[in-house]
C-alpha cells in the first residue's frame, strides 16, 4: 500500500511530537539523555537546510545504562510501555504501539555491537538544539553514524558532507580508525 502525502505528513508530525514529549518530560525530570539517530541528524542538517533533513520513523536516545529506571519511570508515565528485547530497551508510545515507531534506548559509552570499531559517545557528549531537546554533538554523531555504517547511515553522512557539516573539526575528532569509512563514502561522492 502507497502511503499519500497527507499519510506520510500526518506520520512525520507524530515522530516529532513523540521526540518532543519525551524529550520534555524527560528534561523535566533531570534525567540525562541525547538524541541521537535520524533526529539527530535532522536536527543538525536542519541548521544548515531544512528542506534537506530526512524524515525517521523512531526516537533514538542515547543514555546511561544506570538511568534506565528513572527513563522507564519518566516514560511509564507519559503511557509509554517498556519492552525489552535480545539487544534493545523500546518504549512503546500508546498512541502508536509499534516497535518501528518507539523510543528506542542506545547505551552510552558502550560498543552498541561486539564488531563495531568504537563505543558510542556519552552523554555528556551533547548540545541543547534550537529545537529545546539535548542532541549529541556533531562529531559524535558523525562518529556514531561511521561506526554503524549501515546504508541509512551512509545516506545521512552523504546528507552532511554535501552541506560541508563534516569540516575539518569534525574531521580531526574521529579516530583513525573511522577515518577510512568517511573516505570510501567521499571516494563514492566523488570527493577525491
Amino acid at each position: 500500500m502507497i502511503m499519500s502525502f497527507h499519510q506520510h505528513a500526518m506520520a512525520v508530525n507524530r515522530v516529532e511530537q513523540r521526540l518532543r514529549r519525551v524529550t520534555a518530560a524527560l528534561d523535566a525530570a533531570s534525567v540525562p539523555y541525547a538524541v541521537v539517530g535520524g533526529n539527530a541528524v535532522a536536527a543538525w542538517v536542519s541548521t544548515i537546510d531544512p528542506a534537506a533533513a530526512r524524515t525517521t520513523k523512531d526516537v533514538d536516545l542515547l543514555v546511561d545504562r544506570s538511568q534506565v529506571d528513572p527513563v522507564t519511570r519518566t516514560l511509564g508515565g507519559l503511557g509509554f510501555r517498556r519492552e525489552d528485547l535480545r539487544d534493545l530497551v523500546v518504549f512503546l508510545d500508546p498512541d502508536e504501539p509499534s516497535r518501528r515507531s518507539g523510543v528506542h534506548l542506545v547505551w552510552a559509552g558502550e560498543r552498541i555491537r561486539p564488531s563495531n570499531p568504537v563505543v558510542s559517545p556519552t552523554v555528556d557528549e551533547s548540545v541543547r538544539s534550537p529545537e529545546g531537546f539535548r542532541v549529541v554533538t556533531l562529531p559524535a554523531l558523525v562518529r556514531m553514524k561511521l561506526t554503524s555504517f549501515r546504508p541509512i547511515d551512509q545516506a545521512h553522512l552523504e546528507d552532511m558532507l554535501e552541506l560541508g557539516l563534516i569540516d575539518a573539526a569534525v574531521r580531526a575528532a574521529l579516530p583513525h580508525e573511522l577515518l577510512g569509512r568517511l573516505a570510501q563514502i567521499e571516494s563514492a561522492r566523488g570527493d577525491e
